[in-house]
């Protein structure tokens, strides 16, 4: 890995997304990765144009497929700046519930289909957990992340 930082975003209503967050940053540390875990409603959008390393994004659901309430000004703001991130490479962890089909997983969805409008790198498939499926999202995402992103960062 480059001598940058992992930046792990967590936007989450419930503390779930931030559970899967901490349990791939736990992995990280065991694997020499350095990280900094940063829940969205704590920062300012130049966070992700004063990055230089990896960023991955853990999102939970909220309402009628929102992005939580905690992470829409961060959202909103990023929208109307609209700031190049050709320089940002992200990964994609995101929560939902398939009971709710038609709007399922959008809040990880709306961040990535927001960076990859401002010129993003995706790296590695997404991942959408599904409540509905029993398993717990922190369970799933250290697999998710060693197998899918790990070889990316």
């Amino acid at each position: 890995m480059d001598s940058e930082k992992l930046l792990i975003l967590v936007a989450t209503m419930t503390g779930t997304a931030l559970m899967a967050a901490e349990d791939i940053a736990e992995y990280c540390s065991e694997n020499n990765i350095k990280t900094n875990i940063i829940e969205i409603d704590n920062i300012e959008t130049n966070v992700l144009t004063d990055t230089k390393g990896p960023v991955l994004i853990c999102s939970s659901t909220y309402g009628q497929g929102d992005v939580p309430d905690s992470a829409q000004e961060f959202y909103n703001k990023l929208k109307d700046l609209s700031p190049d991130l050709n320089h940002i490479r992200y990964a994609l962890f995101g929560l939902g519930d398939m009971t709710y089909r038609d709007t399922f997983a959008y809040g990880g969805k709306k961040f990535s289909d927001l960076l990859d409008s401002l010129n993003a790198t995706k790296i590695g498939d997404p991942f959408y957990h599904d409540a509905s499926d029993g398993s717990l999202p922190e369970e799933v995402a250290v697999d998710w992340f060693a197998n899918n992103i790990k070889e990316h960062i």
